[in-house]
């Protein structure tokens, strides 16, 4: 992985971690952009890893695993990881997926977002919904269209686009939308827009 990343001339790799308790300490310590986490890992797994991370607010998680669509991969996204990618990764996407995720923008493995996304809603009871549905009546009308966009998946640029604003304001309103919904993410964003029928 990391001769893969070191490829690319705005990557640097900070640091490595051979369980999730490393990952934790690493990640406050050094202070990445982005976390590449695996699930599987001894001690600590790569889901509380991603909880502890995304809740400290410490780096955005980017999962990368074998499991396209196990529950350990649901959980990692449920602890607010900003996507995943499988290990079978070519050297190109991975380092795309790892800008997207430092900008700011979720990234899903393109061979599995489409069931992934429907295998989590399916999966997912009404709580996250339930839990939104007060902060969902609080969005401005503006928000309301950030989130369908971002339960379409669009990109910041994408986003920017489509409601005629600038990248900088699109991100604002992303930004404001995860903070009102109480997201970490914006796959959590999308998955609610999905549930509450905006997307």
């Amino acid at each position: 992985m990391r001769l893969m990343l070191e490829q690319a001339d705005d990557i640097v790799v900070v640091g490595e971690a051979a369980d999730g308790v490393i990952a934790i300490r690493q990640t406050a310590a050094l202070r990445p952009d982005v976390v590449l986490m695996d699930i599987r890992m001894p001690h600590t797994n790569g889901i509380t890893a991603t909880r502890a991370i995304t809740e400290a607010g410490t780096a955005e998680v980017l999962i990368l695993t074998t499991f396209d669509l196990d529950d350990y991969l649901f959980g990692a996204l449920r602890a607010g990881a900003a996507g995943f990618l499988l290990k079978s990764v070519e050297p190109s996407v991975l380092i795309d997926a790892v800008r997207r995720v430092a900008s700011g923008d979720g990234f899903l493995a393109p061979e599995v977002t489409r069931r992934l996304l429907t295998a989590f809603v399916a999966a997912t009871p009404a709580p996250p919904v339930v839990t939104a549905a007060p902060a969902l009546a609080e969005l401005t009308e503006r928000e309301r269209d950030v989130l369908a966009a971002l339960g379409r998946g669009l990109s910041n640029a994408d986003l920017a686009a489509a409601l005629a604003i600038s990248e900088a304001t699109a991100k604002t309103h992303v930004s404001r939308v995860l903070g009102k919904l109480g997201c970490t993410s914006r796959v959590q964003a999308a998955i609610l827009a999905k549930e509450a029928g905006m997307a």
